[in-house]
């Protein structure tokens, strides 16, 4: 993978280039991260921090620099996550929805392709995004108060972010070439 130049800003929305995907890598991804939410935790038990759905729309936001794009992939991958959690239908959908317009929002104007970039970005959404839900929480009567675990949020936040790295490398070989 060739890193552009130095220059992380981008002039202009046509100096950054939009990512295109075939149709089942958009379909096929997604679907795989959920499934891994869901069902790898059951047996390993220490891989139940990572939050594969919300590193997948951060991911498809950012190269697709689409907001439309982004905000339709995050409330999919999200009301999915929900079906299949234990958490009130919707506040994933919100939340991802909502990460995925702000990630393919920032994709307009920064050069996504650096590893640090992509790294603190992905830092920055994991905690936006935990952030959101604990306030979700806090709104909803669900009969407890969740914790504010900001320690925590960035512990995980880390490890996520350098999964996030590695995952988005990945994901840059199922690109379409232009």
């Amino acid at each position: 993978m060739s890193y552009s130049s130095g220059r992380i800003l981008l002039s202009s929305q046509r100096e950054g280039q939009v990512s295109r995907f075939r149709p089942w890598v958009i379909l096929v991804v997604p679907l795989a991260a959920i499934l891994f939410q869901v069902y790898i935790p059951l047996f390993f038990q220490f891989l139940k921090f990572l939050e594969m759905p919300l590193l997948v729309v951060v991911y498809f936001g950012l190269m697709r620099r689409n907001q439309i794009g982004g905000l339709l992939t995050g409330a999919m991958v999200g009301l999915a996550q929900d079906s299949l959690s234990k958490n009130p239908l919707g506040m994933h959908g919100i939340v991802n929805t909502l990460v995925g317009y702000f990630a393919a929002s920032v994709g307009v104007r920064l050069d996504v392709d650096h590893g640090v970039i992509r790294f603190l970005l992905a830092l920055f959404f994991y905690m936006f995004h935990q952030m959101l839900c604990w306030m979700i929480e806090q709104a909803l009567p669900l009969g407890h108060q969740p914790a504010f675990k900001i320690d925590e949020w960035l512990v995980f936040g880390v490890l996520n972010a350098i999964v996030a790295v590695a995952l988005f490398h990945f994901l840059d070989k199922l690109r379409e070439s232009a």
